[in-house]
């Protein structure tokens, strides 16, 4: 069965806060933002989705963030008393790592689309199809404008609107569930478009600005001062100086031709006056607050240097995308498994985007196979390459040897004329 004509229908206003629910007031302002699919924001620009990804620093900040977790490995665990395995021969593996479902949605399409709604929503969620014996056999992505949620005898209760008009309501464990930032009640979620689209609006707003001027040649808006003339004829020396100004820039000429007594004076801010470059470099270092993520990933580099590049990604790992994987890991995983079976869990893999480079990698692992953390296979599994025979032993250094016994074995080393160490090493040959 598939669900897709009930996922990506055309979009609704979301009928939790919709105006044709009764009880939503008419002079509520989010359900009117809601209808329009975003606010104005300080500067007079309008912030939708569509809007906010014309902005290039969040569309670079979404794309990186959706698709660094969508990129990431995530497998099945089983737990067993000799560790964590992996369950590669159950079904659900499958399903979380290669497809989500029946009509050929990849995991990591699906992974994307998921963080791609968190981002820019605030929301997003996923229907849990099961077949027999409670086993999960699809995932199905849900339209988040079509989702409304109750609570009814302190439980959830989710009413979604298939494209068709017949609204199917789910119970909690059928639906992941994803949340960026709770509402004071628990239910409902911030957006965070609608609640940063100040900042964001200014960035359309300096952009728009910019398109303008230089639509205009790089001419600021221009008023021709001189003696007064009639509304026809200051008409139409507007649109002689308009012709004129296109010709200029049309067949690349310097000189512009006012008419005798009259001159023109440019009215507005010039780019550099107005610091538009700092603006705009500013926009970036904002939005990178909003998506919580290192400038240097929205490809601005003015305080990237080669000694703390490494950091940063460090950073992004820990303190951007590590919050989001617990999210998702921690809601598949109680929606997933059902109360009897909590052996199994998922879990993304994040040792590929741990990787130092070349030097640090091999150095780390000299040093945990040496201090007996890692067997030189496990080392090797790392990197990707095949075990080899004997590498499954944990080794260690023979050289380390207690602090108080060193006196003696020098004075049995002077006696016998042999180093202390070496004869130890050749008895225990």
């Amino acid at each position: 069965m598939s669900f897709l004509g009930s996922i990506f229908g055309s979009p609704q206003p979301r009928e939790d806060r919709s105006l044709e629910n009764p009880s939503i007031s008419l002079t509520d302002a989010s359900a009117w933002r809601s209808l329009f699919g975003g606010g104005a924001a300080f500067s007079g620009e309008l912030v939708t989705e569509d809007a906010a990804l014309g902005v290039p620093a969040v569309w670079t900040a979404v794309n990186v963030i959706a698709g660094s977790i969508a990129s990431l490995p995530l497998h099945l665990y089983k737990r067993s008393p000799e560790g964590r395995q992996r369950a590669e021969a159950d079904p659900l593996d499958r399903i979380v790592h290669d497809q989500v479902n029946s009509d050929y949605l990849t995991s990591f399409a699906w992974r994307k689309w998921l963080v791609t709604r968190l981002l820019l929503t605030g929301r997003a969620f996923t229907f849990i199809e099961r077949g027999g014996h409670g086993r999960v056999t699809n995932l199905w992505p849900l339209d988040s404008s079509r989702m409304a949620i109750e609570v009814r005898d302190g439980r959830r209760v989710y009413r979604y609107r298939r494209h068709d008009g017949r609204t199917v309501e789910y119970g909690a464990g059928e639906i992941i569930d994803l949340v960026w930032m709770p509402g004071a009640d628990g239910i409902s979620h911030v957006n965070p478009l609608d609640r940063n689209r100040n900042a964001i609006g200014l960035a359309i707003a300096a952009e728009r600005y910019a398109s303008i001027m230089f639509e205009n040649g790089g001419i600021p808006p221009l008023a021709l001062n001189g003696p007064t003339m009639s509304p026809q004829a200051a008409a139409r020396a507007s649109g002689d100086i308009a012709a004129a100004l296109k010709a200029t820039r049309d067949e690349k000429r310097n000189v512009l031709i006012t008419p005798t007594g009259y001159d023109l004076k440019p009215i507005g801010f010039e780019p550099m006056k107005a610091q538009m470059l700092e603006l705009r470099k500013f926009q970036i270092t904002e939005v990178a607050r909003v998506f919580n993520i290192p400038p240097a990933f929205l490809q601005d580099l003015s305080t990237g240097t080669y000694s703390n590049t490494e950091q940063q990604d460090l950073a992004f790992v820990k303190h951007t995308l590590t919050p989001w994987l617990e999210l998702i890991e921690q809601e598949l995983n109680a929606k997933l498994f059902s109360d009897k079976n909590r052996t199994n869990f998922v879990e993304f893999n994040l040792d590929g985007m741990l990787r130092g480079d070349l030097a640090t990698r091999m150095t780390a692992y000299a040093q945990a196979v040496n201090a007996a953390v890692l067997t030189p296979n496990e080392a090797r599994a790392i990197e990707n390459r095949p075990a080899k025979e004997g590498g499954d032993d944990l080794l260690i250094q023979g050289a380390t040897v207690k602090l108080n016994t060193v006196g003696a074995m020098k004075q049995e080393s002077d006696a016998e004329g042999i180093p202390a160490i070496g004869k130890e090493k050749d008895e225990d040959v």
